[in-house]
């Protein structure tokens, strides 16, 4: 098949991101990927029959692509379609969780695994399980909130029971749930426990990545979560080293929006390019496990860079995302240190400029660490090294807890031309 220009992609996973399953595209290099995304965790975590936690669009294969290399993507349009959702903490229902509440859910009646489902009103007990009619959601809020937000996607406001409710009976148009999505919609358990809090909207992209090199529930594909798959039984238990297989596609970084450049590991042949999880809003950390998941229209182009071999994914983000310290340095700036250089007998200051290096592990400090090694082996240095460029260049963000995080720092220009991706940063920064 030819590659194209434009791939338009609105079917899904199953939850499972498999690297054996079909791809959509192919897409040529320089090409576009636009993808009607549909709504992320709540709504795939309360559709027992998804087996990941999400449920993102079909991956697209990259015409070229071959392992050891990566797939530069630019996030060229975000556009919020949903209406309204509900998110919030989050809490197991023990009957219904079975080996694993999030992958393997069970009907506490019939015992289904993984069973289809049907709405009957709404509220806790609103979804049921095809076979038998019992309520089998596998989650529920511990504290949650339905947020609405206005025609031009500026704000949110959070909502009481009966806007909430009025809400819930009409979830899938609200929501804006895509004709091939099968997730119930969040709205449908009426979370009111925060009631009038005005958020400004800027949306984020949850899930931006290339397909792992073994079968991952997609919600798993990172350092973190991924954990919980060390102590399973089911087709997808792994062994610590398997998880290393991960691209950390599930990355959570509310830096990770329109204009930013994520960089991806290609692990497999074609890349398997996909983009789901689109957040309304986050804050500096998603520190309640979840936000505002919502629908989406989102559009990025992807390059390949070939021989670029990495362990996870690097971040440019917007220059107004950047760190203080990590931002390039103004005519000015690079002047007075050039001054200060030669006034001490130096011949020059070193050329060097920001990238961010997505970490993942079962803690922050374990992600921490994880990104530093990542950023010492791709750019040549010691970790004491990454540690003091961080200090004095840059810094660290959360993007979610339990554990990932955003390393940024400066790296020398000789360094990223070495690697490819100078062009990269320096049409992202404007240098």
């Amino acid at each position: 098949m030819n590659a194209k220009h434009t791939v338009f992609v609105n079917t899904y996973t199953n939850g499972v991101l498999d690297p054996a399953a079909e791809m959509a595209g192919p897409v040529r290099d320089g090409g576009r990927i636009v993808a009607n995304t549909a709504a992320g965790c709540w709504g795939p975590m309360l559709t027992p029959a998804l087996q990941g936690g999400h449920e993102v669009p079909t991956p697209v294969f990259v015409e070229g692509a071959e392992p050891g290399d990566a797939v530069a993507i630019r996030i060229e349009s975000v556009r919020v379609t949903s209406q309204a959702t509900s998110s919030g903490k989050d809490r197991p229902v023990p009957e219904c969780a079975g080996e694993d509440s999030g992958v393997k859910p069970v009907c506490p009646r019939c015992g289904t695994v993984n069973p289809t489902t049907h709405i009957v009103g709404v509220g806790r007990d609103a979804i049921r399980c095809d076979r038998c009619g019992t309520p089998c959601a596998p989650f529920e809020y511990l504290n949650g909130y339905t947020i609405a937000f206005d025609e031009r996607k500026q704000i949110g406001v959070t909502l009481d029971k009966e806007a909430a409710e009025k809400i819930a009976e009409s979830g899938r148009e609200y929501m804006q749930t895509p004709d091939n999505s099968i997730q119930n919609p969040a709205v449908t358990l009426v979370p009111h426990d925060l009631v009038g809090i005005a958020a400004r909207v800027r949306p984020m992209v949850g899930q931006v990545g290339t397909m792992p090199k073994r079968p991952f529930p997609d919600s798993r594909n990172a350092g973190d979560f991924g954990r919980a798959l060390l102590s399973v039984k089911h087709e997808y238990a792994m062994t610590e080293e398997e998880l290393e297989d991960r691209t950390d596609g599930h990355l959570d970084s509310n830096k990770v929006r329109e204009g930013a450049v994520v960089i991806c590991p290609v692990k497999v042949k074609g890349a398997g390019v996909y983009v789901g999880d689109v957040h309304a809003m986050q804050g500096d950390g998603e520190i309640a496990g979840h936000t505002t998941d919502v629908s989406a229209i989102v559009e990025i182009r992807v390059d390949l860079i070939k021989g670029l071999t990495l362990e996870g994914p690097l971040l440019l983000p917007v220059p107004g995302d950047l760190p203080y310290l990590a931002r390039p340095l103004s005519e000015r700036e690079r002047a007075l240190a050039q001054q200060e250089a030669h006034k001490w007998g130096l011949p020059g200051i070193e050329d060097a400029e920001p990238v961010g290096v997505i970490g993942s592990g079962a803690d922050l400090n374990r992600a921490i660490d994880n990104a530093m090694k990542r950023a010492a082996a791709l750019f040549d240095m010691t970790v004491p090294e990454v540690m003091n460029r961080i200090t004095l260049t840059g810094g660290i963000d959360i993007g979610r807890a339990p554990g990932i995080v955003l390393v940024t720092m400066k790296v020398p220009t000789d360094k990223l031309r070495e690697k490819g991706i100078w062009e990269l940063v320096k049409e992202q920064y404007r240098l």
